[in-house]
């Protein structure tokens, strides 16, 4: 889907930029349409004759679609990506190089140091951080009357107490849904892989503390879920929505498809529930094992100009304005995360989700920082052998196939 938005307006000229088509490319839509709007009219107010036109791209299948045309002939100018598909890009020569004055100018110190490290390669900058992201835990306090759980044993026995096979999730688990499996993994002490000294690569969760955190995992999928086996972590809501379930862990930006109108506008809208369960839509962090909030992932985007741009010079222009005080605080107030750390006040924190959100995105983890690892993502590794824990297979074998497949992967 393509967005036009309109805008008009004059101002600085950036260069010769008459009759200029400059194309961000923006995945989803976390980006709110403020944010878009102010991004196209602010830059064609600042480079007279240019155009700035958003082509919404889905995280389906996004890595080969991206491959494909950032080496080809038809390249975009900007592009948002994923933050752990990042170094997939950077390491491959897709990016064009951040310089260290550019950097600077861009936010230098203040943009977040996880997400700048994602989008380094061999000690240069190439995909900058866009935003972040965490999960909180959601439900409707006319559904689950309990207190919120203390420790991550307390969620597993509340979500299995609340479980009716067939009609009520304790915990709404898509057997393909490996985000949620990172923190009881990393709060049993395991890892997803971790880096020898002679450059090989070791996966964890074979390890005795991820062989717990699976077993957790596998404990709510098959005593707190109804969701599909094999189903993916996408349209929450609709469940949600028709009051089947307690407790649902997703990035906090849900809240908006929650709380969307029970009929959207247009058929590409996203159907919502705000008269019914989404109104009084309550969050708070996933605890961890024992207390505080858990080490979730980390979700997000990172931002970069294509190598193969052929308006590089107007691209970096929109680069600066995604990335100025006045864009970040537009996404920041939707509730994600923005670029820049002296901006996360920017977050609305007086309702029990943007606190959440805040609170777990304190200790939040990213995966490990190779360029190998969109390979893992792109072969659906993770996603495969969730499914199996959601189907009852043997926690151990599932464990030390996974393993083995992912240092395949990483070591190949």
């Amino acid at each position: 889907m393509t967005a036009t938005l309109g805008a008009c307006g004059t101002g600085t000229n950036s260069g010769d930029s008459a009759d200029t088509e400059v194309r961000v490319w923006l995945v989803g839509t976390d980006t709110p349409d403020e944010a878009r709007d102010y991004l196209k009219k602010t830059f064609e107010e600042q480079n007279e004759g240019a155009t700035l036109v958003i082509e919404e791209q889905t995280w389906d299948g996004l890595v080969d679609k991206y491959t494909t045309a950032l080496a080809g002939s038809d390249v975009p100018d900007v592009v948002e990506v994923g933050n752990t598909q990042a170094s997939a890009f950077t390491s491959s020569g897709y990016f064009s190089e951040i310089t260290a004055e550019e950097f600077e100018e861009l936010g230098g110190s203040d943009l977040l140091p996880g997400f700048v490290e994602a989008g380094d390669w061999e000690g240069k900058h190439f995909a900058l951080p866009y935003y972040a992201g965490s999960r909180a835990v959601f439900y409707s306090p006319e559904l689950v009357e309990d207190e919120p759980p203390a420790t991550l044993d307390e969620y597993v026995d509340q979500a299995k107490d609340l479980y009716k096979e067939g009609k009520f999730s304790g915990h709404w688990w898509p057997g393909q849904d490996w985000y949620n499996a990172l923190p009881f993994v990393w709060e049993n002490g395991g890892f997803i892989a971790e880096q020898a000294a002679d450059g090989t690569w070791e996966a964890g969760f074979s390890s005795e503390g991820g062989i717990a955190g699976l077993s957790q995992v596998q404990d709510l999928m098959l005593n707190a879920s109804n969701a599909p086996a094999d189903a993916q972590e996408t349209d929450l809501q609709i469940p949600f929505c028709e009051g089947k379930i307690g407790y649902l862990s997703a990035p906090t930006w849900i809240q908006w498809s929650i709380n969307a109108p029970e009929e959207p506008e247009t058929e590409d809208g996203v159907p919502g529930c705000a008269s019914t369960y989404g109104g009084d839509l309550e969050a708070f962090p996933l605890p961890g094992k024992d207390g505080g909030p858990a080490q979730v992932f980390a979700g997000g985007s990172n931002i970069a100009l294509a190598q193969k741009s052929a308006n590089r010079e107007l691209a970096y222009e929109a680069l600066k304005i995604i990335l100025s005080d006045e864009y970040q605080t537009i996404i920041g107030k939707t509730g994600l995360i923005p670029a820049k750390v002296s901006l996360a006040g920017e977050v609305p924190q007086d309702t029990s989700i943007g606190k959440a959100g805040v609170e777990a995105a304190a200790t939040a983890r990213l995966t490990p920082a190779t360029p190998k690892w969109a390979d893992v993502e792109a072969q659906t590794v993770l996603q495969t052998h969730m499914t199996r824990l959601a189907n009852g297979d043997d926690v151990e074998q599932v464990a030390a196939d996974l393993d083995a497949e992912i240092e395949s992967i990483l070591n190949g």
